[in-house]
């Protein structure tokens, strides 16, 4: 079943995670490669979980080639938004959230077990015209790299891992 925008299940969302509700669905994005290069395609899908009081996300790049599962959820000790994220390399993270009233938010993460000199990673997101661009910097040996924009769209495929 294809899900995108506001929807029924939305509505159940805790008001601390209401901001998420556009990005609720599935989506997917076509990576810019070089020329010669193998196609890269990410698929994620975005649930409202726990009652409400949790959004999961899942996502497989190349339909499993690599994936992640994150939990995203209201601390209330920490009084933000906070979440974890687990990948099929091994390797995990750990973050916060920021929201704007746009809908946009900014995502803060630290990295541990990365084997590519990764150890934080910044992303902004903003749901706009129906899509969801994604721009993402990764903190690797000491230093940012410029950052890499992605937009996807609604899609009808299903997050895939091996």
């Amino acid at each position: 079943m294809l899900v995108y925008g506001l929807s029924a299940w939305a509505q159940g969302l805790v008001n601390e995670l209401k901001v998420f509700e556009p990005y609720l669905g599935t989506w997917q994005a076509d990576f810019p490669v070089e020329q010669g290069k193998p196609v890269m395609q990410d698929v994620s899908h975005w649930e409202r979980t726990l009652n409400g009081t949790a959004v999961r996300t899942l996502h497989s790049i190349n339909a499993g080639e690599y994936g992640g599962e994150s939990l995203i959820f209201w601390d209330k000790t920490k009084q933000q938004i906070v979440f974890y994220y687990f990948t099929t390399a091994g390797f995990y993270t750990t973050g916060t959230i920021t929201t704007s009233d746009d809908g946009s938010f900014i995502a803060y993460e630290d990295v541990a077990g990365n084997q590519d000199g990764i150890s934080k990673v910044k992303s902004s997101s903003r749901f706009v015209d129906g899509k969801l661009r994604v721009a993402t910097q990764y903190l690797k040996y000491g230093t940012w790299t410029k950052p890499e924009t992605r937009e996807y769209e609604p899609s009808n495929k299903t997050v895939k891992f091996h």
